[in-house]
Order: structure tokens, then sequence, then C-alpha cells
């Protein structure tokens, strides 16, 4: 194995100087993107009649919408109103982390093919991502982005909607815990041993009555090359079964998303990847959504299912746009042939993304909305597990929208949460999937 190192002192003082500044900060919208396109201002409205404007500040497949390329097509009635960038600071305590730890942060080259990552324990592996593999090092940013150690989503909703316009929907409740790399003043120590957990997340629905106790967990390790674990929890059994690895790509309880799409539109093994850095950009994205407030359609656009201008302004997002495949002794039998994503340059999350069939063509389009949540002691962030997520399947003319939460219902982040969420035998091991109807 070649080890290599990751960066160097100087430019992650630097970085952290530039973030640690950014605090409460609002950036007018109104530069333009490379290319010489005209700018955008706070006010503007983008719609059907003017969105050529301003498609230098689109992802390739929201420009597809707006054309009507694709068999799902942006409502006649579309609105994107665009207010000021707003930057969140990221957690004290996460960049804290950053700077005692990044520069020993190593990349580790696989005899595989892939790549891996060592000495990491908390905060920004890579701080100032560059060549060689910078878009692998942009990937692990995305991956180890700050997250509470405690996320409670008390009522949220999956809609599906198939090619005559009918949908169906159901409810769900989600827990999500960090177990490992935690840097939340409050979080448990971090497990030690090489079968550390890193992170799990809990889905358990609660409407339709039918499918009502029906559960998912998944499990992801701190060792990156260890495979994540997943479970379902059936009811007409009583008991919980494990998930085969060659099902990761099927669609999950009937929605265009599959358990390669968790984790926020992203959950994949980090070691089995290739990653190709392909720019950096200005797009607009709905940050600090609002999630809807009435039970679905009633604030979408549709038939899209597009947000509304309630779900609040979007901005002009900084992002990195990165290509993802599977390496070469991994890519048989997997589901995409590539997945492009455009993460959030300052808290590394996905705005947007296109995922590709393995001829090449495109295949579905998702979008996601974080929330901003203020986190006990550590301030507003957009990374706290919560958004809205829209899925077009442009092959099938199928879509999946799921909003976390909805319809005003509450949420819990770390000590908020009431004391039975923290029962971690209950909701972060197989064992606990089996105590559901007991």
């Amino acid at each position: 194995m070649k080890v290599t190192k990751a960066m160097n002192l100087l430019s992650l003082l630097v970085m952290l100087g530039l973030l640690s500044s950014a605090v409460g900060v609002s950036i007018a919208a109104g530069e333009a993107p490379a290319g010489g396109a005209l700018p955008i201002s706070p006010g503007t409205s983008i719609t059907m009649s003017n969105w050529q404007q301003y498609e230098d500040f689109m992802p390739e497949s929201m420009i597809g919408l707006f054309s009507g390329k694709y068999s799902w097509k942006m409502p006649a009635d579309v609105r994107i109103e665009i207010g000021p960038t707003i930057i969140h600071p990221l957690p004290k305590n996460y960049l804290a982390a950053t700077e005692k730890y990044a520069q020993q942060v190593q990349l580790v080259e696989l005899p595989t093919g892939g790549l891996s990552l060592a000495n990491y324990h908390g905060g920004i592996p890579f701080p100032n991502p560059a060549e060689p593999h910078m878009g692998w090092k942009t990937l692990a940013n995305l991956w180890y982005r700050y997250i509470p150690h405690l996320v409670v989503d008390t009522y949220g909703s999956g809609c599906s909607i198939d090619g005559n316009g009918s949908y169906s929907c159901q409810a769900y409740v989600g827990v999500k815990r960090q177990l490992a790399y935690n840097t939340d003043a409050d979080a448990p120590p971090e497990p030690a041993g090489p079968g550390a957990r890193y992170f799990t997340e809990w889905f358990m629905t609660v409407q339709p009555e039918q499918d009502k106790y029906t559960a998912y967990l998944t499990v992801n390790y701190a060792d990156p090359a260890r495979p994540e674990e997943a479970y379902v929890f059936l009811p007409s059994l009583r008991r919980s079964q494990s998930i085969s690895t060659s099902a990761r790509c099927s669609q999950s309880a009937g929605m265009d998303v599959n358990f390669e799409d968790f984790h926020n539109g992203f959950d994949s093994n980090l070691t089995e990847l290739d990653v190709q850095y392909r720019a950096q950009r200005k797009i607009i994205g709905l940050v600090d959504a609002n999630p809807p407030s009435a039970p679905f359609p009633a604030d979408v656009a549709m038939p899209l299912g597009f947000p509304t201008p309630k779900w609040g302004s979007w901005q002009v997002r900084d992002v990195d746009v990165i290509s993802i495949k599977k390496i070469p002794a991994k890519a048989r039998g997997y589901c995409y042939g590539e997945r492009v994503i455009y993460a959030d340059r300052q808290f590394s999350y996905p705005l947007w993304g296109e995922l590709y069939d393995k001829s090449g063509q495109l295949w579905k389009i998702f979008g996601i909305f974080p929330l901003k949540v203020d986190v006990p002691g550590v301030g507003p962030v957009n990374t706290a597990a919560l958004d809205v997520e829209s899925y077009w399947d442009i092959q099938n003319h199928h879509a999946s929208f799921a909003s976390e939460p909805t319809m005003g219902r509450p949420y819990y982040i770390n000590e908020q949460a009431p004391k039975e969420y923290n029962d971690d035998a209950r909701y972060t091991t197989a064992a606990g999937l089996n105590l559901i109807m007991r």
C-alpha cells in the first residue's frame, strides 16, 4: 500500500481561519459564474418565461427539466425566488477537531484500485482537497460532514407518483445516531476497537396501517472498508432479518431510492469508488428549506412535485461537482454506472445530483433541500440529516418525495430527545428491531 500525506498544516490553518470568520454571514447573490453569464440578485424570480437567462446557475439536469427534454417537466407555474446566500458557520468543536487531527490523516491507495484513509479521528479529513485524488477527498469530506449525534424525526413522510399522476404516501419515525468521531460536547465517548460503529439509521413505518411496524436499520462502521449492514423487521414474521448486499440496488418501500441513496443522498462504500473532480461551480440551491406544512401534494408544484415558494428562497451556492463510479473490481452488478453530486462547498452536503444507468444514460435526477436546524450548544447547521428529498426517474416516469419532518411535526436533536430514544440497543442493533411489537 502506498501512503501519501493528505494536506499540510499551513493550508489547514488558513482554511480554518476563513471558516471561523464566517459567523452569521449573509452574502449577496449577485456574483456571475464563470463564462460571463448574467448575475442573479436577491429578489430575482425564475420562471418558465425567463429561466434561460439563468441556466448557467443550474445543474445540467435542472436545465433539462426546464427545457422539456425529459419525461418529467417543470410545471408551467414554477417559480424559484432567489434570496441572499446565508453562511452558517461550522460547529466550533468540529473545526477544533479538524485543526487537531487533519494534519495526521493519510490517504491510502489499496491493491484493489480503491482508496481509504488512515488516522482519521473527527472533523474535516481533507480541509484543502487537492490532486492527487481530489475528487475522492471531496467525497470523504461529504461522508464525514458534521452530524449531530442524535436526530429524531417523529413524523416523516414518503410519497411516490406514477406516470398517471396517481400517488401513495407513507409516514414513518426516524432515529439517526452518530456513534464514532462525535464532536458534540454532550456526545457519548467514541467506542474503541475495529468493530466501532460510525452511524446508524432506523426507520419504522406508522402509516398506512397495513405496513405499520415495518422497519429498516442500516449500520455503518468506523472502518471505511467494512461493508454496511442492513436489516428489515417484518411484522408478519415478528422478527428481523438481514438484507443481502445484492439487494442494495432494490427499491426501498416502493420508493425510487435504494440503500445506496440513504444517508441524505449518498450511502456507499468509500473504498470501492473511483471519484473524479469535475468542477467548482455556482448553482442555485434551496438551503434553509421549510418542509411542507400540509399533506402531499398540497405544498408542492405538481405534477413534477417541485418546491414552491412556501419552502423558502433559493440561494446561490458554491459547489464541488464530483463524478462517482465503482472501481472495476466492484462494478459488476452495481445499480448505477455513474453518480454525479453537486456538493455544497461550505458544509459538504449534496444539493443536487444525477444518477446514470450502466449504459451511461441518465436515469434519475435528485434534489436535496436541507433544513436549518438549531443544535443545542452549537447553533444553526444545515447538516442535521433533516431535509426534503425529491427523486425523478425519467426513464420510468416515476417520482418519489421524502420530507423529514412534515406537517409541522416535531423533531429532536441530541439532548432534546426524550429518554427512550437514547436506547442504543433498541435503535442501533438488529436485536433491537425484534422489540418493535413487544
